[in-house]
């Protein structure tokens, strides 16, 4: 196809590269002008789900409840006031000596 496309060109090489050019920037145009717009609602890309409080008193999530969070919910502080989702004691060897 590109072959045939190639030999319809006119002006010989000169005319050959300026209509390639124009073909490829009209193709880009059309896609980017027309049919992208049109495939645009039809794409999940805007499909984003953020979720929040429903603002209903008595909510579990919601921080105006007597005993938000729930007790023994989530790792203890460390000495230092902070919540780590992890455990610092296990699988935390000393580094070893540089050779």
């Amino acid at each position: 196809m590109y072959a045939w496309i190639w030999r319809k060109l006119p002006f010989g090489l000169p005319g050959k590269l300026a209509g390639s050019v124009l073909l490829a920037t009209a193709a880009v145009a059309l896609l980017w002008y027309v049919v992208f717009p049109w495939a645009e609602p039809l794409l999940p890309f805007d499909d984003v789900q953020v979720t929040q409080e429903t603002g209903v008193p008595g909510d579990p999530g919601d921080p105006d409840v007597p005993g938000y969070p729930p007790a023994g919910d989530g790792p203890a502080p460390t000495e230092d006031g902070h919540d780590l989702p992890y455990d610092t004691d296990e699988n935390n060897s000393p580094p070893s000596p540089e050779e």
